[in-house]
């Protein structure tokens, strides 16, 4: 039928009959019934939507219909979306009577508890039995930067000899952010430090490893707090404090101070 009949709700093909013998000529009108020989289909099986992690609720994607060669009952009649809760699915029907199909953002969010959406779009006719047609919709979430990072610790300690030779890692700063990309890219600096101290410690932007490049000495100072700071490739950031304590070594002689007393006789 849908070879002879395209579309058309109702199909009567007009013929001529000759009756052998007789020599007439009978005219028959032969209608065609349709059978719910096809099932509805996606033109394809899987597609593909990306949307930003701060999308606002009613957020709306539009998705492609399927197609059913049958007519009346027989053809499509409804869709279905399983999945998942943060989607549902809009069909809005246009003044001309064509269904609009629309994905829509039923529930907020979070790149950092699912990047991906697994939905699966479900076309139904309306034989008996039904037949169905299946199409896969990937939902990807765009990471926004919503996170900041976040230091290990809120105070790092280490005890250092002054002895220890120049170059030698003194302890490493670390932070997370749990964001993506570009927004979850941690650089460290200082963040407050006396011009002594910037002489004498060096932070490695990206590691966050601290070393010494210049020789300590207890007597010029027994202790150094340092403020670091980590920032992502936003506007995001989180600050610590590194407190570093010089242990001191024999590394002074001795020196004697000699008092002279004089005593004078009369």
């Amino acid at each position: 039928m849908e070879q002879l009949c395209d579309v058309a709700d109702e199909c009567v093909l007009q013929c001529e009959m000759i009756v052998e013998g007789e020599m007439k000529v009978y005219a028959i009108q032969v209608e065609i019934r349709d059978i719910n020989d096809n099932a509805p289909s996606f033109r394809n099986a899987e597609t593909q939507v990306k949307v930003s992690e701060t999308a606002a609720l009613g957020w709306r994607y539009p998705l492609a219909e399927a197609h059913d060669p049958d007519t009346g009952s027989n053809s499509l009649q409804r869709y279905e979306l399983s999945g998942d809760e943060h989607f549902s699915l809009a069909v809005q029907t246009a003044p001309d009577g064509e269904k609009r199909l629309e994905l829509l953002l039923a529930k907020a969010l979070d790149r950092e508890e699912a990047a991906f959406h697994e939905l699966v779009l479900t076309a139904v006719d309306g034989g008996d039995p039904e037949r169905t047609g299946t199409a896969r919709i990937l939902v990807i979430v765009l990471d926004a930067n919503d996170n900041a990072p976040e230091f290990s610790q809120a105070v790092y300690m280490v005890r250092v000899r002054e002895d220890v030779p120049v170059g030698t890692v003194l302890l490493t700063v670390s932070a997370t952010d749990a964001d993506d990309g570009m927004n979850g890219e941690v650089t460290f600096s200082f963040q407050k430090i006396s011009v002594k101290a910037y002489d004498i410690f060096h932070l490695d932007t990206e590691t966050g490893v601290i070393t010494l490049v210049r020789s300590l000495d207890f007597e010029e100072s027994d202790s150094y707090e340092l403020g670091v700071q980590a920032k992502d490739g936003g506007d995001h950031f989180d600050t610590a404090k590194v407190s570093i304590e010089v242990i001191d070594v024999n590394d002074n002689a001795p020196e004697m101070a000699v008092t002279y007393w004089v005593s004078l006789l009369w």
